[in-house]
Formats: C-alpha cells, sequence, structure tokens
C-alpha cells in the first residue's frame, strides 16, 4: 500500500468515525462559530452565478453552506453537497428534508468521485479541500467537473502560527497526553494549505487559470456554555480523550478549559480564522491536468 493510499485510508476512517460523529453532534456549535465564512462564501456566489446554475460543494459536512447557497434566488440553483463522510451526509440530507430544500447530498470521495464531465457552473468549499491526500488530482477531478468558465472560490486555513484559537487545546493538553498525534506540515488536514505558494502550484498543475490568493481574518464566537463540549469533541485532543481513563481525562478537560480564559468574554469566547479566500477559473486554456499554466 503506498502512503497516498495510507492517507486517503486514515481520513476515511476518521471522518467516518469518531471525528464525523463529533461533527454531527456539535452541528449546531460549529455552524454558529463558521457562520462569518459561510457568509463570505454564499456572497461570493451570488456575485457570481444566477438562477438555473449547477453548484457543487465540496466537503460540505452537515449542510449549512450548501443549503444556504440553495436558498440564494428563492432555491432557484441545483446546489449538490459532497463529503467522504456518511455520518454528516446522513445529516446534511436530514436538514435538507426538515427545510424542505431542494439541495441534495452525495457520499463520496471528491478525489476518486465520476462526476459528469462539465456539468457545473460552479464549485465552492467552506474549509473542505485541505484533506485530500493527492490535491493535484483531486482538484483536476474538480475542474473536469466543471463548465468553461466556471468559478473556484474556497476558505482555507492558514497556518497554525495565524490561527493561536485552533491549536490551544493541543498546546495545553500535550504534556498530559504524551501519545497526542504532532501534525506534520503539509500533510492532509486542517492547515495543509498554509503555503499561498503551494496552494497555487497546486491548482495550476490541475488545470485552472486566473488563480487569486487574498488572506482573510474574520471574528467568529460561539456561546461559551458550548465550549467544553468543543474542546472535548473535536481536533486532535477530542480523538485523544475518547481512549483516556477517567482521570486523565478530567485533568486534561481542566487545563485544557483553563487554556482558552483568554477568548472568553462573559457569555461568548471569541476567535480570529485566519484564512485564504482563493479563487480560480476553468479554461479551455488550462493546462491537461498534471501540466502547469502560466497564470
Amino acid at each position: 500500500m503506498t502512503v497516498t493510499q495510507d492517507a486517503y485510508d486514515e481520513q476515511a476512517r476518521l471522518w467516518n468515525g469518531v471525528a464525523g460523529r463529533a461533527w454531527v453532534d456539535t452541528q449546531a456549535t460549529l455552524d454558529q462559530l463558521f457562520r462569518p465564512l459561510e457568509d463570505l462564501l454564499t456572497q461570493a456566489v451570488a456575485a457570481a452565478t444566477q438562477a438555473g446554475d449547477r453548484l457543487l460543494d465540496v466537503g460540505c459536512g452537515t449542510g449549512a453552506t450548501t443549503l444556504a447557497i440553495a436558498r440564494l434566488h428563492d432555491g432557484q440553483r441545483h446546489c449538490i453537497g459532497l463529503d467522504i463522510s456518511e455520518p454528516m451526509i446522513e445529516a446534511a440530507r436530514a436538514r435538507a428534508a426538515r427545510e424542505g430544500s431542494a439541495a441534495s447530498f452525495v457520499c463520496a470521495d471528491a478525489q476518486r468521485h465520476v462526476f459528469e464531465p462539465a456539468s457545473f457552473d460552479m464549485v465552492v468549499s467552506r474549509l473542505g479541500v485541505m484533506f485530500f491526500d493527492d490535491p493535484v488530482s483531486a482538484f483536476a477531478n474538480l475542474r473536469s467537473a466543471a463548465r468553461e468558465g466556471a468559478a473556484l472560490r474556497f476558505i482555507a486555513w492558514r497556518g497554525a502560527a495565524d490561527n493561536p484559537f485552533m491549536t490551544t487545546a493541543e498546546r495545553a493538553a500535550a504534556p498530559l497526553l504524551p501519545n497526542l498525534p504532532v501534525r506534520k506540515p503539509g500533510a492532509p488536514g486542517q492547515f495543509a494549505f498554509a503555503d499561498p505558494r503551494k496552494v497555487r502550484s497546486l491548482l495550476e498543475d490541475s488545470g485552472w487559470t486566473d488563480i487569486d490568493i487574498q488572506p482573510v481574518d474574520l471574528p467568529c464566537a460561539l456561546p461559551e456554555k458550548d465550549l467544553l463540549g468543543y474542546l472535548t469533541r473535536l481536533g486532535p485532543v477530542g480523538l485523544a480523550l475518547e481512549e483516556a481513563d477517567a482521570q486523565t481525562r478530567a485533568h486534561v478537560i481542566a487545563t485544557v478549559r483553563s487554556a482558552f480564559d483568554a477568548y472568553v468574554h462573559g457569555d461568548e469566547v471569541r476567535m480570529t480564522a485566519a484564512c485564504w479566500t482563493v479563487g480560480a477559473r476553468a479554461s479551455s486554456a488550462s493546462a491537461t491536468p498534471g501540466e502547469k499554466t502560466n497564470a
């Protein structure tokens, strides 16, 4: 088995297991925390598309952004959300049914899924494209699914140093959890797209043009009452606590919670999401996937 296959298997196992279930259970908290990112992406979609367009939301999770886009122009867009996590796709389908939305959801890997060629007017993602084991192949596959002139718009995290809130839990817990996994720079995961030069290169290599990468800092918040659930279910610490004994678990939770005091303002927890907003275009002049363009 190759390293690439190992990475793919690990992501599939993670998002169809503990991590996927944790995202479903904390759906409301995460939707509120990342709503500024959703709003930014939805505004970009509204400006670049029209009623009747077909859109693909990659790494859609439990469907918040897909559903928000589907509401534009009174639901006159055909929106498809795609994610590798069956638990999250099931939650997204249930939300769509409750809302009466025409949005649809597919459980598949965007890197390997066989899309109908040239079938989408826009491809979007909110924090969902950093987990590919082979991002060039993934974006080439998405390029083949996009019509000529279709836009690509996604939001990805910048680096860990720019996002201290997102790494506070593991930094605080590390002395208490010696087996806590160490993040590998550039590996599939939250900060895989920290380097904008890497992002530009992989998009060029996969056949996208007119690439634009801009930093954005978005103020985000969640209720203080939801912080403990957020800390104990998500990320590396959340995964580690699944297997910790009761004494260790209690010690870690107390230590980690204290580490977040600086972010707590009354009944609200505030943080800044330091991200890249990335745009590109599918063009007939694009290079064959794997060949660089001069864009």
